[in-house]
């Protein structure tokens, strides 16, 4: 009576991750993208074949499982009556697992969600306080990255007078990494005993976690050229170094959003440039996600009021210990371990 319970449970789980996929839907979206792939003349284009190919590739890994997991469950119903109790158990816990797999991959099927992330770091209101809380939101994900296996980069950081960070750009590379990350985006908030000053009072300070997904493809947030005003300036010498007295680096500015992307760290002004237009596109396709457009000629400019204030996250170190998660509604006591990097918890 058990085991049927559990198999009934399955059919139920497997019915709703159809109906919330519209498999019918993607199952003839599929068929025509391979229909395609089969044609000739497709791969006279190379980027417009691997754009189908990819987008082949991400529906595949929805569609094929759960076709699999309707045969294999129909057979463990027709297998029901005269297999014995271990194997129907084991077919059980083989199929809930498999379900669960395809459940975790819909979690990470938005149209960014499979890309490497871009986070930038910015100290708010809060002094030194601010810059050490930023410096510890770094360390928090650097753990992160380094239990998880997950490679990261620091592109380039400015350090403040305390030696915390006024601010900080990381690329993290690895699978899924912005469906992760995206819950990260946001005001973060700390309340502690401050270490800088002599009477140890109780402070807040704020930091800003931006998380973006890396857009390498041009193709996949087209920008027009007219839109774009760019200037080059002189960049600044790093630590000491010989100062570049080039006019390489370059500032993008996006006219119709007035977002402004800076980039001094590349050797050349070509190579600065690139990477700038890199993270204007993630931050229009951020832009694009948060506004629930689908143009770039849609948007408004990025709302500044969603900055100091608005935070996400709360993380208290005095007079108790407490993170709550804002939009999950998670909280833990265990602040050591949200900030050593066990920052799913919360997700």
């Amino acid at each position: 009576m058990e085991i049927e319970k559990e198999v009934k449970s399955l059919v139920s789980k497997l019915d709703a991750l159809e109906v919330s996929l519209d498999l019918d839907s993607k199952k003839e979206e599929l068929m025509s993208l391979r229909a395609e792939l089969r044609e000739p003349e497709v791969w006279n284009d190379p980027e417009e074949a691997k754009k189908i190919n990819k987008k082949e590739h991400v529906l595949a890994r929805l569609v094929d499982p759960l076709e699999e997991l309707r045969f294999d469950l129909e057979a463990l119903l027709e297998l029901g009556d005269i297999a014995n109790e271990e194997d129907l158990r084991l077919e059980i816990n083989d199929l809930s697992n498999r379900i669960q797999q395809v459940e975790d991959l819909i979690k990470f099927s938005g149209p960014y969600d499979s890309h490497n992330v871009l986070m930038s770091i910015r100290s708010g209101v809060g002094g030194l306080d601010a810059e050490d809380w930023a410096s510890m939101l770094m360390r928090m994900y650097v753990k992160w990255a380094e239990k998880n296996k997950i490679k990261f980069k620091v592109l380039e950081e400015s350090r403040g007078e305390g030696g915390g960070l006024k601010s900080v750009d990381i690329v993290f590379s690895g699978e899924r990494l912005f469906g992760k990350l995206k819950n990260e985006d946001g005001v973060h908030r700390l309340v502690r005993l401050s270490p800088f000053n002599s009477g140890g009072t109780r402070e807040t300070s704020f930091a800003m976690v931006e998380v973006l997904p890396e857009i390498d493809e041009p193709e996949e947030v087209r920008i027009d050229e007219k839109d774009l005003r760019v200037d080059v300036f002189r960049a600044g010498g790093h630590g000491g170094q010989s100062v570049n007295t080039t006019d390489s680096a370059v500032r993008i500015t996006h006219i119709p959003t007035g977002i402004v992307v800076t980039n001094q760290n590349e050797r050349s002004q070509l190579q600065n440039k690139e990477v700038a237009m890199k993270v204007l596109r993630s931050r229009l396709a951020s832009l694009m996600l948060e506004q629930h457009k689908e143009k770039i000629e849609d948007l408004k400019g990025p709302n500044q009021e969603a900055a100091w204030g608005n935070q996400i996250r709360n993380y208290v170190m005095h007079p108790y210990k407490l993170v709550k998660d804002v939009r999950s509604g998670k909280q833990t006591a265990n602040v050591d371990s949200i900030l050593g990097g066990a920052i799913e918890e919360l997700w």
